[in-house]
């Protein structure tokens, strides 16, 4: 079974102050036919989800403005936004890393680079 195929069509919102990481994966989501939209700091991506109401948003962690906890606090603080996925997309993985990124409010801890197969099984997991 292809496993790019076989996800159905997710809108995603991909977060990363570094354009160049946020390009990639954006095109890369893209290649798999997924509606996506970029924002690179905290306030324009809490403005894109509230609007688009994505499924799934990648979240870089260390970003300028506010950071990824702070996104995803706000985005869990917001009852109307309790659906959407938040995956944390940080260069962090220590333990306290990982357990910090729970206590905001994110569903997944993913070290950049992300692994593909990774980001693919959390797509076929969410709703």
């Amino acid at each position: 079974m292809d496993v790019a195929n076989a996800t159905a069509r997710r809108r995603i919102v991909v977060v990363d102050d570094d354009e160049d990481s946020r390009e990639m994966l954006k095109l890369l989501l893209e290649a798999r036919d997924h509606e996506v939209v970029d924002a690179a700091d905290g306030p324009t991506a809490l403005e894109v989800i509230r609007t688009m109401r994505p499924d799934v948003a990648f979240i870089d962690i260390g970003l300028p403005i506010m950071t990824g906890y702070e996104i995803a606090q706000r985005i869990r603080a917001q009852r109307d936004l309790d659906g959407v996925f938040l995956v944390a997309l940080t260069g962090y993985g220590a333990l306290g890393d990982v357990l910090a990124v729970r206590n905001a409010g994110f569903d997944e801890h993913l070290i950049k680079p992300a692994d593909l197969s990774r980001i693919e099984r959390i797509l076929q997991r969410t709703p």
